[in-house]
């Protein structure tokens, strides 16, 4: 299966680090990063694991679960999550799938079926509030997933469903947006009172939104 941008993603049941786990009962209400790994005990994985148990209080901020997968049975994820520990100083706070069948893997695409361990793809789903997939990320087995990046696209996605705006190249939290060409200019007076900065016809900026109340 290979989901787009806006699919929805399907409902699972696997086994995890904390129990039997329905994907659809466990993220409720809230946006969730879904992120695969090839096997457990690698050790760009292991770092990997460290930095978003390092990062979980961003992600709780901006109301988002994190749960990574693995074809690895629990027992063997509870071993790793002890070398995670030791070696990144933060113990493993979010479940861990194990995938052991990779069932769940084939079913969303996460781990190609026919790369080797020390060559398969680790991907990344960020899946909003509605199940939808908003944004997908494919990595290679060498390079370090950069969560900080993640967080800055959850933010933007989140910005941008709730104002008519859009953000530019390494936009981040504070910058000015973009006022989404397709709106007229009396529409955007009535949204953006204050005025803009008007570069071209079709780029126009302004201080970031604050959220509503």
């Amino acid at each position: 299966m290979s989901l787009k941008l806006f699919d929805t993603i399907p409902n699972f049941t696997q086994e995890s680090t904390e129990g039997p786990l329905d994907f659809y009962r466990w993220a409720g209400n809230d946006w969730v990063v879904l992120f695969s790994h090839p096997k457990d005990f690698t050790p760009v994985c292991t770092t990997e694991l460290g930095a978003v148990a390092r990062l979980k209080p961003e992600f709780d901020k901006r109301g988002v679960k994190v749960i990574g997968l693995s074809v690895d049975p629990v027992d063997r994820h509870i071993e790793w999550a002890k070398d995670i520990e030791r070696t990144q100083g933060t113990a493993l706070n979010f479940p861990l799938i194990a995938d052991v069948d990779r069932r769940i893997a084939d079913l969303l695409g996460l781990i190609h079926p026919n790369a080797s361990d020390t060559a398969t793809v680790r991907s990344v789903f960020v899946i909003d509030q509605a199940k939808r997939v908003r944004l997908t990320l494919t990595y290679p087995a060498s390079t370090g997933r950069n969560f900080d990046e993640i967080l800055r696209t959850i933010d933007s996605l989140q910005l941008t469903d709730r104002s008519k705006v859009a953000t530019p190249a390494d936009w981040k939290q504070g910058d000015d947006v973009i006022i989404l060409p397709s709106l007229g200019t009396e529409e955007a007076r009535a949204l953006f009172p204050d005025g803009w900065t008007e570069h071209t016809p079709y780029l126009r900026t302004v201080p970031q939104p604050e959220p509503a109340d």
